[in-house]
């Protein structure tokens, strides 16, 4: 497993989620990456790095597709609270 060489970026709030969740479902980024082509979202393997990494933006359908297969609300990937209660 490859440790993250920079520095976590500010161009999206949800990708330490999505990688904390991946992780801990044991998922590797490469099953992430085909679960979404499944849901026509074409994304590879840098984007998604990025996208964990907080350098790249997230696309609303990326959010989505994102938040369903990781099996987790769209509200707790953009707050990491589970209600706005």
């Amino acid at each position: 497993m490859r440790l993250r060489m920079q520095p976590l970026g500010n161009k999206n709030m949800v990708g330490a989620r999505v990688e904390a969740s991946r992780k801990a479902q044991g998922m590797k980024q490469k099953e992430l990456l085909a679960q979404l082509q499944v849901r026509g979202v074409d994304l590879n393997a840098s984007g998604l790095s990025k996208l964990e990494g907080q350098i790249r933006f997230v696309t609303d359908y990326e959010l989505l597709a994102l938040s369903e297969i990781l099996g987790c609300s769209v509200f707790w990937l953009l707050t990491g609270k589970e209600s706005a209660k």
